[in-house]
């Protein structure tokens, strides 16, 4: 049973016709974008009433806020469509050297830096005296400036917001707009559907895809008078404040969803008050074999596993790394069939949780490599499922965690695995709890991919309101 990532839910056909449906209500009442979410946020809360209050909610924001996009809009009265270079007093990049970096001195930004449409200001590189002196000559940075990213990840802009001396690498372009321009509208515009279709169009490269200087320059922008672009501003902060919290809100449901089902998973294994056995009492344990890096080729037939492969509670099925079809018949002690458990003995336990995970159907027969031990549950002791399920809990994660180095890799030993003590009741109590956790895990499931949706929908709210701002229809 491999747990695999949340899918996303399907909406009713009559959802999706209510997504799409014009929006006939009144200027004054689409000043309120989002619905603010209220809903108190608690890891006891049933599921099925949840989901169904979800459900219920996304309609509602669906009906609601989701922005009708006209198919050939026009301009208001007094707007103009103009260049970027015609709004901007510069638009250059920054230094086209390899800088050398130091501990401390003066900051230094590159693309990496405003990927998320703001400023980070935390992962920072630093340069010498030396070298800002010569790059402050090309750029000189100040509140108000747009820095864009227009390497790798392009089209993502942010807005200098803060009185600070640094100095841009060659994958920002920098724009100083002009006093016809509020700066927070041209960063608005830059970030919006409309500007990232034309960057789009424009993007240079069949490796790593860049926008050039020139090309920049010739992104039309509508530009409405200065009052109107202040005001335009201000509806979309509004308006973002309040998708943002209900964002915010969706995501702390969201994990708390998954605190939820691991909560009750760890406290059905501890409840048992039944005798324990260790891992290689109830399953024969497997041990890789370490086979050269030399036997691993593409054109072989004999799968392998290897720790690439076990991720946390997930199978990740690869193409690559094939064995001499010899191995088959001399190395049967190593094979493992659908249904085995998996376990990476090396980087165990990582941020995400224990790398554990059940064999697929195709990878039945494949042999085990160094580092990777696999689990054959004694069918007469153990529930297979319910050994699964045991190995991703937080008592077990406890315990590799207490058994490995934290300060170097966090490796853990074949004995300490075989050692390691689980509950064993009856295989009729086993699968009563599989089949509780089960139908949890299930719906755990659904509701997570409603607040999965949900946060797709305030996204795409988002970019529909930039589209209909630099229509004019906001």
């Amino acid at each position: 049973m491999t747990v695999r990532p949340v899918r996303q839910a399907h909406r009713p056909v009559q959802e999706e016709q209510e997504l799409v449906k014009e929006d006939h209500r009144p200027v004054q009442e689409e000043q309120e974008l989002v619905k603010e979410d209220h809903r108190p946020v608690h890891k006891d809360q049933e599921l099925n009433k949840e989901e169904q209050e979800l459900v219920k909610e996304k309609q509602e924001l669906s009906q609601k806020y989701m922005v009708h996009k006209s198919d050939a809009p026009s301009l208001p009265k007094g707007w103009e469509v103009k260049k970027l270079k015609e709004v901007c007093e510069k638009i250059t990049d920054g230094t086209h050297q390899t800088p050398k970096y130091f501990d401390e001195g003066v900051i230094f930004l590159s693309s990496k830096n405003v990927t998320s449409g703001k400023i980070d200001w935390d992962n920072i590189k630093y340069i010498d005296e030396k070298q800002h002196l010569e790059m402050h000559k090309r750029v000189a940075p100040r509140i108000g400036d747009i820095l864009l990213a227009k390497n790798g990840t392009t089209g993502i802009a942010a807005i200098v917001d803060r009185e600070i001396v640094f100095d841009i690498y060659v994958s920002l372009a920098f724009l100083r707009p002009l006093p016809i321009i509020y700066s927070e509208y041209l960063l608005k515009f830059i970030n919006s559907p409309i500007a990232k279709k034309q960057f789009n169009k424009r993007l240079k490269g069949s490796g790593v895809p860049n926008l050039h200087l020139e090309e920049i320059r010739e992104i039309e922008i509508p530009l409405p008078p200065l009052p109107e672009q202040q005001r335009i501003v201000a509806k979309l902060n509004e308006a973002f404040a309040a998708i943002d919290k209900a964002k915010s809100n969706t995501e702390q449901n969201l994990k708390n969803a998954k605190e939820l089902f691991e909560s009750e998973l760890q406290r059905v294994f501890e409840k048992e008050k039944c005798g324990t056995k260790t891992i290689q009492e109830i399953s024969k344990v497997i041990n890789g074999y370490a086979f050269a890096s030399s036997e691993f080729k593409p054109a072989n037939k004999i799968k392998s596993i290897k720790i690439t492969n076990v991720g946390v509670q997930e199978f990740v099925e690869e193409f690559e790394n094939l064995l001499p079809e010899k191995y088959k018949d001399t190395l049967k002690e190593f094979q493992v069939t659908e249904g085995n458990i998996v376990i990476a003995l090396t980087r165990t336990i990582i941020s995400a949780g224990l790398k554990v995970a059940v064999v697929p159907e195709s990878y039945n027969g494949a042999l085990i490599n160094q580092r990777v031990a696999a689990l054959v549950p004694n069918e007469e002791i153990i529930n297979q499922r319910y050994l699964y399920n045991f190995l991703t809990t937080f008592g077990v994660a406890k315990y590799v965690l207490s058994h490995v180095n934290t300060l170097m890799q966090p490796n853990l030993s074949i004995n300490d695995l075989k050692n390691l003590d689980i509950p064993c009741p009856s295989l009729k109590t086993q699968q009563t709890i599989v089949s509780k956790l089960d139908a949890l895990r299930e719906q755990t499931k659904k509701l997570e991919a409603v607040y999965t949706q949900k946060l797709q929908d305030l996204e795409e709210l988002k970019k529909s309101v930039l589209s209909k701002a630099f229509r004019g229809e906001l």
